[in-house]
């Protein structure tokens, strides 16, 4: 039987652990506002421009660990970790990307910071890299995916939105290959289907100024060697 008040406390729980801004509080160290220089965001890409790489990588930690954290702890809890969809049950399998989902909203709205936060790249591949094993390899996929394009071409919007299509595509093809009947499978992945590609399409929404930059030409590229000494306050 399933504790509906257990996950909507555990969905809550997860919002206000994705609500942590640690780019602003690692400003804040550095005695800035993060939201008044670069791009003006909290994620982990402004903050290693205005930063400095160490804490660019740091952020993207963190904010990544604040996404899978409480992902990995409710899919322990409620029996949902280490099993597959069909074991899981669509009902649990729902309740479980919603505490996914939480952890990610609590990014891009934390309530700290009156609602105003980063674009949930990191923290929503640490959510769904947490979902072991329904979609810790589309994550991994991911990941490559992004390093792969980030190393190229160095468009971080580029890299993040094709990186966040690539998650949807991944879990359909799963789902197709390893289901002893497609279709079967196909069913039983919906709601990673849906929620993932609900994801990637925030992402790419989040993204628009960037997509209208590289439209124009004027997208920033990443540096090879970023600077490391901060702005003063």
């Amino acid at each position: 039987m399933i504790d509906w008040t257990t996950w909507g406390l555990a969905a809550l729980g997860a919002y206000l652990v994705g609500s942590i801004p640690f780019g602003f509080l690692m400003g804040r160290m550095k005695g800035i506002d993060i939201r008044e220089h670069g791009s003006r965001n909290i994620g982990a890409t402004n903050v290693g421009r205005v930063l400095g790489r160490r804490l660019g990588i740091a952020c993207f930690v963190l904010d990544a660990a604040k996404g899978g954290v409480p992902v990995a702890v409710a899919g322990m809890l409620g029996g949902t970790w280490g099993r597959t969809p069909e074991e899981i049950g669509m009902t649990s399998l729902w309740l479980w990307l919603a505490i996914a989902c939480a952890t990610y909203a609590g990014h891009v709205a934390p309530v700290w910071l009156r609602f105003r936060g980063g674009k949930g790249v990191a923290t929503g591949f640490g959510a769904l890299l947490a979902m072991w094993p329904v979609l810790t390899v589309p994550a991994l996929v991911a990941l490559a995916v992004w390093g792969g394009l980030l190393a190229t071409l160095r468009y971080m919007s580029v890299a993040s939105i094709l990186a966040g299509v690539s998650i949807p595509i991944t879990t359909a093809v799963l789902a197709v290959a390893t289901a002893d009947r497609p279709l079967a499978g196909l069913r039983e992945a919906i709601p990673l289907l849906v929620v993932t590609s609900a994801l990637a399409a925030l992402t790419t929404w989040r993204h628009r100024t960037n997509i209208e930059r590289l439209i124009r030409g004027e997208e920033p590229r990443i540096s090879r060697s970023p600077s490391t000494r901060p702005p003063s306050a």
